[in-house]
């Protein structure tokens, strides 16, 4: 640690169940080409237990109040939805990204929408049970 710099959080890890991990390798991995850092099966006495790391870019943790919450589904998706976690990711195009988690299993909750902020999103349920947005920023923020 540098005297400039508070000890700190170096790795942001969002850590999801999910009971079909190749329906979400499929999806995560394959589809938004997300590489594997770890892939790691341990022997158990019920079963192989495997974890896979995957790689996303720069990570941040967007806090967001109720209010801000009401307003991404409403411009997002038209209705409230949202549940107390949803994954977002920035992508190069939303539309083909959104393509081709639909074609990987997601199911669409809303297509590709234009927001206030500049951006491009799209909403889905993953066959990993979360929501995830797929926004493609096309204006600076």
């Amino acid at each position: 640690m540098t005297a400039d710099r508070a000890p700190g959080a170096l790795q942001l890890r969002l850590v999801l169940h999910a009971e079909d991990l190749d329906a979400a390798l499929a999806l995560f991995r394959d589809a938004l080409g997300m590489p594997a850092e770890l892939d790691l099966t341990t022997p158990t006495e019920d079963g192989d237990a495997r974890v896979v790391v995957l790689e996303a870019g720069r990570a941040t943790l967007e806090l967001v109040n109720g209010a801000q919450r009401a307003l991404i589904d409403s411009l997002e998706v038209g209705r409230p939805v949202a549940r107390e976690v949803r994954v977002a990711l920035e992508v190069d195009d939303a539309a083909g990204a959104a393509a081709a988690v639909l074609a990987a299993g997601a199911t669409q909750v809303a297509p590709p929408t234009r927001t206030p902020w500049g951006s491009l999103n799209a909403r889905f349920e993953t066959p990993a049970g979360v929501q995830l947005t797929l926004f493609e920023q096309v204006d600076p923020e």
